[in-house]
């Protein structure tokens, strides 16, 4: 894919044009196809999987928990280019649910895009940034818990989804929403274990 991704239709076309090539599609493809430069659509991309019916796949949350863990230390220690060890980068997804889950966010991503617009800066850069990958450490390190807990993943996914769009949309309103669902997702956990 040639140009910057700026969009949830650029993620997903980006995506589908990687599925068309391999019955598996590694991590490390993708990345080629997103760039090393683009923390933001690895956050995207790791939401909308465990969003996705892709996170029933066993251990996917726990897999999409480091790369989000490796992603936002990174982004909090200012990092220019993206660097994950070769054995996160060698896991691949198959192609089947993949294209599964491409489509199944295909409409609902036209629709978003629309409504996405650059406003509210202060929280799309370098302090917003920070508090972003801060909140999003806190997330992947919670991940492997989360999968225990019914639908608790799936709204760390929605979180993480919404942290990844607003980055690269620079939609700072959308990162508000992205605070307050991370909210609804850790407060879950203390219900799921009092209950």
């Amino acid at each position: 894919m040639t140009g910057e991704i700026q969009s949830l239709s650029d993620l997903l076309k980006a995506l589908e044009q990687l599925a068309e090539t391999r019955e598996h599609i590694t991590l490390e493809r993708v990345l080629n196809a997103v760039g090393e430069r683009s923390f933001g659509p690895v956050l995207l991309l790791a939401g909308l999987i465990l969003f996705s019916p892709l996170s029933g796949i066993p251990g996917m949350p726990t897999l999409m928990g480091i790369l989000v863990l490796l992603t936002s230390v990174q982004m909090l220690m200012l990092r220019r280019y993206l660097w994950l060890p070769k054995w996160l980068l060698a896991r691949s997804i198959p192609k089947k649910p993949l294209i599964q889950g491409l489509k199944w966010v295909e409409k609902p991503a036209a629709v978003l895009d629309r409504s996405l617009r650059p406003r509210l800066g202060i929280m799309v850069y370098r302090a917003g940034t920070i508090a972003t990958a801060g909140i999003c450490s806190a997330i992947a390190l919670l991940l492997p818990v989360m999968e225990i807990i019914p639908f608790s993943a799936s709204l760390a996914g929605l979180a993480l989804f919404a942290f990844g769009l607003a980055l690269i949309s620079r939609d700072g309103a959308l990162e508000l929403l992205a605070f307050t669902l991370t909210g609804a997702a850790l407060a879950l956990i203390p219900y799921y274990f009092l209950k």
